[in-house]
């Protein structure tokens, strides 16, 4: 299932620290109301496997990363095969994920085959069905945030923690629950939350722009995790700036 579907020759956002590429993997499991992918998500590979190592190979001393996204990258069979062949051309491995493949991301964690995982905790469970089209990965979500912590704990990885935020979609109660899980599960990164970005057609669900704002000031400060904000112009780079611009 799925292939690739684009690449992206340079970024350095996506993969903080390094000079990377991203290589776009089809298809997903998800239906996330706001995903702004859905050629993506419903596409199909349109760059051959031949294609894709032809550019890894060229790009060798030129970038020092690698993220493979999507769609849902692990959903590809040939995953492997591409971070094996990252690896063995030197590049550090990121593999950006929504959580419902754990076995697999254990496998890439005990092959070494990847540096950095981001993973997208979406919404609190409650609110799966309504936001990700099922509950369906409700539960495997949770565990592979158990392998990604354990393995981020032990040193054997880097990974942070994301949630798209549409204002009138979720709000800081949402977020708070989130926020505790992570600190339940014994994470103590990073934790970023993106506002949206796209609207109309330009999603799976056709959603409009957000109406109200986020209300900082509800959201629960960590004594644990550092939690970010991303893509607010009226924001600053973490919570705890916020919090002490409204006072």
């Amino acid at each position: 299932m799925g292939g690739v579907h684009a690449i992206t020759p340079f970024t350095l956002l996506d993969y903080p620290g390094e000079v990377a590429c991203i290589i776009w993997f089809s298809k997903c499991n998800l239906r996330c109301v706001y995903c702004h992918n859905p050629e993506i998500v419903f596409g199909d590979g349109k760059i051959s496997d031949a294609t894709c190592l032809d550019f890894l190979e060229k790009r060798k001393g030129q970038l020092t990363g690698v993220v493979f996204s999507g769609g849902e990258p692990t959903l590809c069979k040939d995953l492997p095969f591409f971070a094996a062949k990252a690896k063995e051309l030197g590049f550090k491995v990121k593999i950006d994920t929504n959580g419902a493949n754990p076995d697999v991301i254990r496998d890439f964690i005990d092959k070494k085959l990847v540096d950095c995982v981001a993973l997208d905790y979406k919404c609190p469970p409650g609110r799966a069905k309504e936001l990700l089209g099922t509950d369906k990965f409700v539960e495997v979500s949770k565990k592979t945030l158990e392998v990604l912590v354990a393995a981020y704990r032990e040193k054997k990885i880097d990974m942070e923690v994301r949630t798209t935020f549409h204002s009138d979609l979720m709000n800081a109660d949402d977020l708070n629950q989130i926020i505790a899980d992570l600190e339940h599960s014994g994470y103590d990164g990073k934790y970023s939350i993106q506002n949206i970005v796209s609207f109309g057609t330009q999603t799976i669900g056709n959603i409009s722009k957000p109406q109200s704002e986020m209300d900082i000031s509800k959201i629960k400060p960590s004594d644990k995790i550092q939690i970010c904000f991303r893509n607010f112009p009226k924001l600053p780079a973490t919570l705890e700036e916020a919090l002490q611009n409204i006072k």
